[in-house]
């Protein structure tokens, strides 16, 4: 029996990793990327001559990444370099007495001294509180949800027990049960914002998103080059392993014959056939006929108010002054419920938001590689709706002001001198990963079974498998990776159960409805 011929589409995360594992196991695989670099979202653009991540900036779970590389045969260090940092975050808030500020640290007694000096012991001992229920959270869906195929509610509850499950606080709002954890609302606020790592509202969001806490607890790394270095490097893997990368040409359409997948149309016209495909994209693009209407019925279309957040950012080389920044900075808002309201009801950029700042030329504790401008990206959330709105240059310009204004009242100055900064806005993220209107993480999730409303790998149309962060598990680095593994491990399951694929058929005997 011959190994499959399979199709990637995109050279996202959870492509890379689907394709590398299948590579490993011999596969004949080609992956087709529309863009002319590897990573989706994990992107690096150039500013004023100096390369910069442009999408995801943390580097968590290493052991979920040492685990594919193994399973591939590589070791994950000898391909990237990876530094554990301290301070996890530095947090600041507006107050009477001009800024308050926090760091977290990946020892979580460091944090807990940290807090207890902040707001007060008693707070202290409830973070230490909160850091266990959120392990216990993270060791009960670990193996019996997040690095398993997507199982239904009633797996899961046999899987993990009805106690624990309970115990996740699936149907408590992630604000209501912080609201118990802590009686600060600034701690409210920070832990509040691990909601929004999936795109979400902690207003809306379960309380089970308590969990991403323990994740950053777990460990933060920095990657030499920036975390573009490891989309880099899974790529290099593959082409290494016998794969094939085709930069710079889209998948105009999946061919299905019958019931299976069979092959892809490029943009350039040609075909490529195949005895599985695995799309690594939105499944929004699936659902909405991007890519044909023959696959059109793979996966349920996504409805414009389950999007996940996008984001308005701007990339720049600046001097900075005033405020010490960290690695990791996170400037909150005034109004957290207003702030919420505004993206998800309103569907507006808030007045007041909250800013990130991701400072690439600094280490965890501040110091900077060089004297001089630094690279820095700057992040406000916003709506999804890139497909149906765009910002005009004055608009995101009023914007970039209201943002430094806001900042120098946090004492930090940004002075611009050379290029002007490079904004990517909800559109341009939308023209960027189409279908999703913008939306950085698939659907929001909000309500107790907003995690079982993203597909699995496995889609309606034999032969065609997903991943990325619109299906299972989902968003971020580490869950889009497992998505990948999952792809990888159900095609080659289904492969070897029916010990062979019907045939791809050839171009004249394809169904073309």
């Amino acid at each position: 029996m011959g190994e499959p011929r399979v199709v990637v589409i995109g050279a996202g995360i959870g492509g890379l990793v689907a394709a590398l594992l299948l590579t490993s196991q011999g596969c004949n695989v080609t992956v087709v990327e529309t863009h002319r670099w590897p990573g989706g979202k994990m992107r690096e653009i150039t500013v004023a001559g100096r390369a910069m991540d442009a999408g995801p900036t943390v580097f968590t779970m290493k052991d979920v990444f040492e685990d594919i590389f193994n399973e591939a045969g590589e070791v994950l260090q000898n391909h990237i370099k990876l530094h554990p940092v301290n301070i996890l975050a530095r947090h600041a808030w507006e107050s009477f007495n001009g800024t308050d500020e926090l760091d977290l640290f990946a020892d979580r007694q460091a944090s807990a001294e940290a807090i207890s000096k902040f707001a007060s012991p008693d707070e202290g001992r409830r973070y230490l509180a909160f850091c266990r229920e959120a392990a216990a959270i993270h060791d009960t869906l670990e193996h019996s949800f997040m690095r398993v195929d997507r199982p239904s509610q009633l797996a899961l509850v046999r899987r993990a027990g009805l106690g624990p499950m309970l115990r996740t606080k699936p149907f408590s709002s992630m604000w209501s049960a912080l609201s118990n954890s802590f009686k600060d609302t600034r701690l409210q606020q920070l832990f509040g914002r691990y909601a929004t790592y999936c795109g979400s509202s902690p207003f809306l969001s379960p309380a089970t998103l308590m969990l991403i806490a323990h994740v950053e607890q777990q460990g933060v790394w920095l990657i030499d080059g920036g975390m573009h270095q490891l989309a880099k490097a899974l790529a290099d893997i593959v082409t290494a392993k016998g794969g094939t990368i085709q930069y710079g040409v889209s998948a105009s359409r999946i061919l299905v014959d019958g019931e299976r997948a069979s092959g892809v149309a490029l943009s350039d016209g040609s075909l490529i056939t195949a005895d599985a495909v695995v799309m690594n994209g939105d499944s929004n693009a699936l659902a909405t006929g991007l890519l044909g209407t023959m696959a059109s019925d793979a996966v349920s279309k996504t409805s414009h108010h389950a999007r996940s957040l996008s984001a308005l950012t701007w990339n720049m080389v600046a001097e900075t002054d005033g405020f010490a920044l960290s690695r990791h900075n996170v400037f909150f808002a005034r109004e957290s419920k207003k702030e919420f309201s505004n993206l998800f009801e309103k569907r507006i950029i808030a007045d007041d938001p909250t800013v990130y700042i991701f400072a690439q030329d600094r280490d965890d504790l501040g110091r900077k590689h060089k004297d001089g401008p630094e690279r820095l990206l700057v992040l406000i959330n916003a709506p999804a709706d890139g497909d149906i709105k765009d910002y005009s240059s004055e608009e995101i310009e009023r914007c970039q002001q209201k943002m430094l204004q806001k900042l120098e009242r946090f004492g930090l100055r940004i002075f611009n001198h050379g290029e002007p900064a490079t904004p990517t806005s909800p559109k341009a993220f939308s023209e960027l990963f189409p279908a999703t209107g913008g939306a950085l993480y698939g659907r929001a999730t909000h309500g107790a079974m907003a995690s079982f409303a993203r597909p699995g790998s496995r889609s309606k149309i034999k032969g065609l498998y997903l991943t990325g962060g619109s299906v299972h598990p989902g968003a971020g680095v580490p869950m889009v990776a497992l998505s990948g593994q999952i792809a990888a491990k159900n095609l080659i399951a289904d492969w070897t159960s029916q010990r062979r694929f019907r045939p791809a058929a050839t171009v004249g005997g394809m169904s073309m409805r």
